[in-house]
């Protein structure tokens, strides 16, 4: 398996070349906020990124720039290093991104993300293209029962996240700050990742148990996500 093919490491003529063996782009999108004060800011960044390199090198399709930003989850309080973009702001910046490269070639978009708040996906799920296809895919959508010891908790820096970070970049991770914050019963069904208005008040950044998260845990969850998008966005799981 080669490396990544990384748009921006590469001379024209090779974007041309593998653009006309294999039409297809993968564009990660990640954001920049807190998932609790043992999460970097970019945790959602850090999961597209390596997703797409891991994607882009198995199946030898070009992988984008990483887009850094998107709309963030609604918060009472200030966060320092904290910083969004509107809904329209991202759907417009994508849209324009959209519109060069199809006219440069791509007749497929598959768009990564990490972060399920409702006005974030709305952008990323009304692109419009000529004749391009579109997929976007958020990979906290998928279904991890029996992968996580609170499967349907409502989850931000928690569990699921904190387990993904602590495979792919532990030395970002730290766990001796991680706490948890678990919503009263009343509330999980109101708060959920994407349907939420704004994190509770009292919370610490995350909500969620990030106490149960292990590397391991992280390692299988990992390659469940890969396997999944591999097999029905792109067609054959092949992680080593």
């Amino acid at each position: 398996m080669s490396g990544p093919l990384h748009l921006k490491t590469l001379v024209p003529d090779a974007v041309r070349f593998a653009l006309e063996r294999d039409a297809r782009l993968l564009v990660p999108v990640g954001t920049c906020e807190q998932h609790g004060p043992h999460l970097p800011l970019g945790c959602d960044t850090v999961i597209v990124e390596r997703l797409a390199d891991d994607l882009s090198a198995a199946f030898d399709i070009l992988r984008a720039p990483t887009i850094e930003y998107g709309v963030n989850t609604a918060t009472k309080r200030t966060y320092p290093g904290n910083a969004t973009v509107r809904r329209k702001t991202l759907h417009r910046w994508m849209n324009d991104l959209i519109a060069s490269w199809e006219e440069a070639g791509v007749d497929t978009f598959i768009i990564l993300t990490a972060h399920g708040h409702d006005p974030h996906q709305e952008a990323l799920s009304t692109l419009r293209t000529r004749r391009a296809r579109t997929f976007t895919v958020d990979v906290f959508s998928l279904d991890f029962t029996g992968h996580l010891e609170e499967a349907d908790a409502p989850a931000h820096g928690s569990e699921l996240d904190t387990s993904l970070m602590l495979y792919l970049a532990p030395q970002l991770v730290r766990m001796d700050l991680a706490q948890d914050f678990v919503l009263p019963a009343r509330q999980r069904t109101r708060y959920r990742r994407g349907a939420h208005g704004s994190l509770p008040e009292r919370s610490p950044g995350s909500v969620g148990r990030p106490t149960l998260a292990t590397r391991e845990k992280g390692e299988r969850l990992y390659k469940m996500i890969y396997e999944r998008i591999s097999t029905r966005v792109l067609g054959v799981p092949t992680f080593a």
